[in-house]
């Protein structure tokens, strides 16, 4: 679905489940993992059921994830955006990787603070998470962690998982899902995003630069821009569903394509020009509905602060090449984009 009337129609529709997933893959995705994670991974993921179990547990890890918690975190993402500058300053060679380098340690780092993982389990979750894992690997590290909060809990994702009334099976589960998602988001989207505002004549970075208050409307652009989705995973109608022209029959199923809906232009004036300073609220970047990213929140305060430290830091910084600006192969069949290296110097 390319439209963006129509796309936010099928994320709201209750006639259309989540409990089916149709992936252009082939094989067993869940091969190789012990009966405990297939268990966990079957009851214990928010996006692949609807109505009431879906709802209980969406609202085991929602209450970390506020508008309110969000803004509690700020003064210590801001601080890992800070020690991230500075080694970033303190490199020698250039030109640098910022995705390695800056992008990929943020958006670990705030993950680890908001899930609850200690300090001195970053470097073992940057390991399992951000290089080359199995899911089994990941699964262990998921369990590990969560069996430390049940005996040492803190305000924290994992704690409030561990003390929930979920069975075991779905807490391990979520506590996986939860573990995995979005920390690769946001790294696409500060490099991304960084890559969008260097091009060309850097009229925008030097906007920004020069009236930093825009940085809470330009966050909202990055996201419609630069999401790392080309599709949401699939929505099956659970019965004929009809809309004007179109009909979709019962066990058909339908994937909304991001980056044409968030370039509708019925819905935006000048869909393909990059903005920062256009109202770009209304996208559908962090998806939309029930399956809505439950940390979109704290993402918009780790994207902003590290942007703005850009900004700030190295105003004078320069784009020398970036991967994306090449085609490279989907990063996973659902399916999204790779980030890429982004080579910059100053």
């Amino acid at each position: 679905m390319t439209r963006h009337e129509l796309a936010t129609e099928i994320l709201r529709d209750p006639r259309f489940t989540r409990e089916f997933t149709r992936l252009p893959m082939s094989g067993e995705p869940h091969a190789n993992i012990d009966a405990d994670a297939t268990e966990s991974i079957r009851v214990g993921g928010p996006l692949d059921n609807d109505g009431s179990v879906h709802a209980r547990l969406r609202r085991a890890i929602t209450g970390r994830l506020s508008v309110k918690a969000a803004r509690s975190y700020r003064p210590r993402i801001e601080e890992i955006v800070q020690e991230q500058l500075a080694s970033l300053q303190q490199a020698e060679a250039r030109p640098i990787d910022l995705t390695a380098a800056y992008s990929e340690p943020i958006s670990a780092r705030v993950h680890c603070l908001v899930m609850g993982v200690p300090a001195d389990r970053e470097d073992e979750y940057f390991d399992v998470f951000v290089g080359a894992s199995t899911l089994q690997d990941k699964f262990d590290f998921a369990r590990a962690r969560l069996a430390e909060k049940r005996g040492a809990p803190s305000v924290d994702v994992l704690s409030d998982l561990a003390s929930s009334d979920l069975s075991r099976h779905e807490k391990e589960g979520l506590a996986l899902v939860m573990l995995s998602a979005g920390r690769d988001s946001v790294a696409h989207l500060i490099s991304t995003s960084t890559v969008a505002l260097l091009r060309e004549d850097r009229s925008q970075w030097e906007w920004l630069r020069t009236n930093p208050e825009g940085m809470v409307r330009a966050v909202e652009e990055f996201v419609r821009v630069g999401s790392l989705f080309l599709t949401l995973f699939s929505r099956t109608a659970k019965e004929d569903v009809v809309y004007d022209s179109l009909t979709v029959r019962a066990g058909e199923s339908v994937s909304v394509a991001l980056p044409a809906a968030n370039r509708d232009p019925r819905r935006f004036d000048r869909p393909d020009t990059f903005d920062v300073q256009r109202d770009a609220y209304g996208h559908l970047g962090f998806g939309y509905g029930i399956h809505g990213c439950a940390g979109q929140q704290v993402a918009r305060v780790a994207i902003t602060e590290a942007i703005s430290a850009l900004l700030r830091g190295l105003p004078t910084l320069e784009l020398v090449d970036a991967d994306q600006l090449r085609p490279m192969p989907f990063a996973h069949p659902v399916a999204t984009y790779k980030t890429g290296a982004v080579r910059v110097e100053w």
